[in-house]
């Protein structure tokens, strides 16, 4: 597993429009022509190398289309913070992990509350087979812990200061579409039951095959069904089905 300290850093953005405003500015490539309240050159720099290595750092222009022109047409909105959350998740191997072994089971549990603590246990327990956090201390363990909270928090996935309660959202028909898009683009997989990525719809996977059935989605996704295996092929161009989708 590649584990860096992005989540640390990201917790402590103290904005995201800094992303959609990098995403905008893209040719200057830095931080440092963007306004911003950060105010040392080095913090503008941590923030950068962790913005583009998590959030927008893309396998394929698939990818960075269904991303970009999200945040940038629509600004940092409920949907495209879903939508960076689920950038960063697949960037960053610790997140994602952290996510899948904590967040999730919670999620889908029913659980109210994610503690703190939990999430520590979780990195104490990798700490055991993963060389790169070996040397991390017991503080660093704890700081990351809270970082991934309140990162959580950012992107509207829990609320509360002290005892962090789980959020539970509903994805539009807009954003339902743009994360099966966002999904074709960086899966692998024919089969998308088969997709550790259908989780990230906040939905159980027999209601995320009942909904993309729906005949309405018909003109946006050509989908095959079998029961066992599900087959979805995008209708619309990348570039083109923000727009599409959200005058839809």
């Amino acid at each position: 597993m590649k584990i860096n300290s992005d989540i640390n850093i990201l917790g402590g953005l103290p904005d995201f429009e800094l992303v959609r405003s990098y995403l905008k500015q893209e040719n200057s490539s830095k931080f440092k022509d963007i306004p911003t309240k950060i105010k040392t050159k080095k913090s503008v720099e941590r923030f950068e190398k962790a913005v583009n290595s998590t959030i927008i750092h893309f396998s394929n222009n698939n990818q960075k289309e269904i991303v970009k022109n999200l945040v940038i047409k629509e600004g940092i909105s409920l949907d495209s913070r879903l939508m960076i959350f689920w950038n960063a998740s697949f960037n960053n191997e610790l997140l994602d992990a952290i996510n899948s072994s904590i967040f999730f089971p919670a999620y889908y549990s029913g659980r109210l509350i994610l503690r703190q603590g939990e999430v520590a246990a979780f990195l104490r327990e990798l700490k055991e087979n993963e060389a790169q956090i070996q040397k991390w201390s017991d503080s660093t363990i704890e700081t990351t812990a809270s970082k991934y909270l309140t990162l959580l928090k950012k992107f509207n996935l829990l609320e509360g200061s002290i005892n962090k309660s789980i959020k539970h959202p509903f994805l539009n028909d807009k954003i339902f579409i743009l994360f099966i898009y966002w999904l074709l683009s960086i899966e692998d997989k024919t089969n998308i039951l088969s997709s550790k990525w259908i989780q990230y719809s906040f939905s159980e996977k027999s209601h995320f095959v009942e909904r993309i059935l729906q005949k309405s989605f018909s003109k946006f996704i050509e989908v095959n069904y079998t029961g066992d295996k599900l087959q979805i092929l995008p209708l619309i161009e990348y570039k083109n089905i923000y727009d599409v989708v959200a005058q839809s």
